[in-house]
């Protein structure tokens, strides 16, 4: 992996009026490895045709470059993968330190996951954007829960009537998202129920679409996605309670669903802990977990926008997205499954793909993907605005 051979820092944090600051060091930046002139002979995806991709200072150009370096032939490139739904500076307990976090996002650099959409973090990790081997990261703010209604120290907590208020901070927090937590186990009723009345939910999607931010929920259950599909939310996050009127409202007005199928792979644990004090609760996150391949499927046929995102950062682990990809693969086949995963999700983030005057931002791999999703772990190069931040040799 690309980085100062001193093994100094990159950044260093300081505290000023009860909040912590976090500063890159210039000189260490200057140590790494820089953008060099390269050349690729590959067959470039989606479109599958056979190119010379030419590359100067990290940016896709017109060729030929002369002296460039070929760095590989006979082979397939792609833009690089995005991970829909993650958490840089977040761990099961909550925040993490900056360099915690370094490492979660090297981790995603070394599985070829270039793009990340952060659904919820209580750490600042703005620092990020200023390292040239980390992936882009477009954030959503903190998460946004109702007190002792989502786990601990990871979300703002309001009442419903701060909501539209904490939307309004959470929106000039991120890059253009707000997290909601859509439902979460309700002890009075033992079962999964929504946090937010509806006429509030719609008042403070409104509000963060004026502010040019689009909103997103976590939702297991039935009711929560339904209603705020209703109030107009872009997206719903986990979407395993899904019916099929929900369904249809998401794909005629576009809402995107993005399953973290590796995360719902969890359910059954969930349930099992909470046996004892909640049955109601755990019987419907088994039932759930039951009828996840036939929810999502339902969404795919239906035409609702998928994506693929691994819910890494809580306790699921970094680096996974290429496991996502199996999992989304085996309900609507390897290429929806790519594409949900790299030129549709960068497509919808509004990030560009392989063409000129584009970042170089690419796998280079070995196989077509398309038929051998395996080429994923094993990708012979992958280059970051244009530096070779993974060479096997």
């Amino acid at each position: 992996m690309t980085g100062p051979q001193d093994g100094s820092p990159l950044f260093h944090t300081h505290t000023h009026d009860g909040s912590t600051h976090t500063h890159i060091d210039p000189a260490a930046l200057a140590r790494l490895a820089p953008a060099e002139d390269l050349r690729i002979c590959a067959v470039v995806l989606p479109a599958g045709d056979q190119r010379d991709l030419w590359i100067h200072d990290g940016v896709l150009v017109e060729g030929p470059l002369p002296g460039a370096r070929t760095l590989a032939r006979d082979c397939w490139v792609m833009p690089g993968l995005v991970d829909a739904h993650n958490h840089i500076g977040l761990d099961a307990k909550g925040a993490v330190s900056p360099r915690v976090a370094e490492q979660q996002a090297l981790t995603e650099t070394a599985a070829g996951t270039l793009l990340l959409r952060d659904a919820g973090s209580p750490a600042d990790t703005h620092w990020i954007d200023e390292r040239p081997d980390l992936p882009r990261i477009i954030r959503a703010g903190r998460h946004i829960a109702r007190p002792k209604r989502y786990i601990r120290d990871y979300a703002a907590e309001v009442d419903p009537d701060d909501l539209v208020a904490e939307v309004e901070r959470q929106a000039r927090a991120g890059d253009g998202w707000v997290k909601l937590v859509g439902d979460w186990i309700d002890r009075q009723e033992g079962d999964l129920a929504p946090l937010w009345p509806a006429d509030v939910a719609r008042a403070a999607i409104d509000r963060a679409h004026q502010l040019g931010a689009r909103v997103t929920a976590h939702c297991f259950s039935e009711e929560a996605p339904a209603q705020l599909v209703a109030a107009g939310i872009d997206g719903i996050e986990h979407g395993t309670g899904l019916t099929d009127e929900t369904i249809s409202q998401m794909a005629v007005r576009g809402v995107a669903l993005v399953p973290t199928l590796i995360n719902i792979d969890n359910f059954p644990a969930i349930a099992a802990s909470a046996d004892q004090r909640f049955p109601v609760y755990a019987a419907h996150m088994r039932h759930l977990h039951a009828h996840v391949k036939e929810t999502i499927g339902r969404a795919v046929d239906a035409g609702v926008p998928v994506y693929a995102g691994t819910d890494a950062g809580g306790t699921v682990p970094h680096g996974l997205v290429s496991r996502e990809v199996t999992r989304l693969a085996e309900i609507a086949g390897p290429e929806f499954a790519l594409g949900a995963a790299c030129w549709r999700a960068r497509e919808w983030l509004g990030q560009g793909q392989l063409e000129v005057g584009g970042s170089a931002d690419l796998l280079v791999l070995d196989a077509d993907p398309r038929t051998d999703l395996s080429t994923l772990d094993r990708p012979m190069f992958i280059v970051l605005r244009g530096r070779v931040v993974l060479d096997p040799a």
